[in-house]
């Protein structure tokens, strides 16, 4: 109940509100006089600061200093509607989870705000308190209400949670010289930027992503018989990595691309309604979000019958080679886009060695006259990877895809060939095959970490891996 409301005046305004509310009942006198009685007392215990919580402070402290005499207002976001008065899973906006260290147990609408003080900020984390059973918005509230949706954590838990001062979100004033997420394109700049070098917690939580992914994709393997058998085998794959990815971590990083036969040739097929067929290759993209937030992004191209054909594993092989390539140019130092350049060259050479191209590999590698071997790999190899799947996204291209490879970054490498089934360039034989295969990598200073090495890569080890799980 708000400051000054009286119990019938509640009662009133629940009725009236209720009354025009053709899905629910008024809730009657008798149970407005119960609902608030009889509960035993909760204790209210302070945990210990989460592992996280010291490097989000690094984190903010790194804003602070870009942004002297500013105030800076970082919002969670809310819930977005679903349908009706159905909404999708709450997550936090990546910048906001980054600076607070708040994960999947992040609470809506909170907003964490930097105040100018001397030469630094002071950091107020605005979040909505817990709902005690005295309050209408226990029972009444569907969203956040606490007999609804279970209890949130105080005030006074949250800050010791992430060792950050709190305050209740109706504190919150906004004024019109704030610099706002999403609203600065400065703002946003830097704190997409400031998460491309990982600190060694970040590189945990991926390192564990991964790990699950991996274990996803074992998953699938095993079920390979059933997802034959079912007449929407796509679905069914979705469905067994997102039992593990739910069951270890939070939830899927992206929507998985389950894509068998021609399905493989787009590039984001995510209907996931076809047939999984004896024959045909299917191309598996997917990562396992954890509850950090932190996600993994993982292809695998995988012979529905357990072994490639001749046509599949030349075409199979040739991306390998093309990954191994980009892997081998990932060098501390080395601009971004010489990992693309590298993946690129193999497409070109072996396109071209098959008669697809209508000029030399050369020629198709001329940065202004060139590109015809795109038509089989329209997409890039190597994005940003971490607490968003396409991570640091508003970052400059001088950041970015012409910044240098350093320590503590994680990025992808994701080559592909796509032929899609009606592709009149390429002999038949080619029609309806794709394959990608794309692996999280860790740059160290000694060189690339490949996270995912574990989960195997070429066309032996695939077809080994297929028999041994498959029984």
């Amino acid at each position: 109940m708000t400051s000054g409301e009286t119990q019938t005046e509640a009662t009133d305004a629940h009725k009236a509100e209720d009354s025009t509310t053709n899905r629910r009942q008024p809730y009657p006198q008798g149970f407005l006089d119960v609902i608030s009685r009889g509960w035993a007392e909760r204790p209210e215990s302070l945990p210990d600061a989460r592992p996280q919580a010291a490097y989000a402070a690094r984190r903010r402290a790194a804003l602070s200093a870009a942004f002297p005499g500013d105030r800076l207002v970082i919002p969670a976001g809310g819930f977005r509607q679903r349908s009706n008065d159905t909404d999708f899973p709450f997550r936090a906006h990546s910048a906001f989870a980054h600076l607070t260290g708040w994960g999947v147990d992040a609470v809506a609408d909170s907003v964490l705000v930097l105040d100018p003080d001397g030469d630094g900020h002071v950091a107020t984390l605005y979040v909505r308190d817990r709902a005690t059973r005295e309050t209408p918005e226990f029972y009444r509230d569907a969203t956040i209400g606490e007999f609804w949706v279970g209890p949130r954590p105080s005030l006074a838990q949250v800050a010791a949670d992430l060792d950050l001062a709190t305050a209740h979100v109706d504190d919150f004033a906004r004024s019109d010289a704030d610099r706002v997420l999403e609203e600065d394109e400065e703002l946003t700049r830097f704190v997409s930027e400031l998460r491309l070098l990982k600190d060694e917690y970040e590189i945990e939580q991926l390192r564990l992503a991964v790990a699950v992914t991996a274990d996803g994709f074992d998953d699938i393997v095993s079920s390979l018989d059933r997802i034959v058998a079912h007449p929407r085998g796509e679905r069914v794959v979705e469905g067994v990595f997102h039992q593990r990815a739910r069951s270890d971590g939070n939830w899927e990083g992206y929507d998985t691309i389950a894509a068998s036969g021609p399905h493989a040739c787009y590039l984001h097929w995510t209907r996931n309604d076809g047939a999984v067929v004896p024959g045909d290759l299917i191309l598996v993209d997917a990562g396992a979000e954890v509850d950090s937030l932190y996600t993994a992004d993982i292809t695998r191209t995988l012979p529905v019958s357990g072994t490639f054909t001749d046509i599949q594993r030349r075409v199979y092989e040739t991306v390998r080679e093309a990954a191994d390539a980009a892997f081998a140019a990932a060098r501390p130092g080395v601009r971004f886009r010489a990992v693309h350049e590298a993946a690129m060259a193999v497409i070109a050479r072996r396109t071209a060695e098959w008669g697809l191209l209508p000029v030399t590999a050369e020629e198709a590698l001329d940065a202004d006259r060139g590109g015809q071997q795109r038509r089989y790999m329209v997409h890039g190899t190597s994005h940003h990877l971490g607490i968003d799947v396409h991570d640091c996204a508003q970052a400059r291209r001088e950041m970015y895809y012409d910044g240098e490879l350093a320590p503590g970054m994680v990025f992808t490498i994701e080559p592909g060939l796509y032929f899609q089934i009606d592709d009149l360039t390429v002999p038949e034989e080619y029609r309806g095959i794709g394959v990608r295969i794309e692996d999280d990598i860790l740059m160290t200073a000694d060189g690339p970490v490949n996270l995912s090495s574990g989960i195997p890569r070429t066309a032996d080890e695939v077809e080994e891996w297929i028999a041994r799980l498959r029984g």
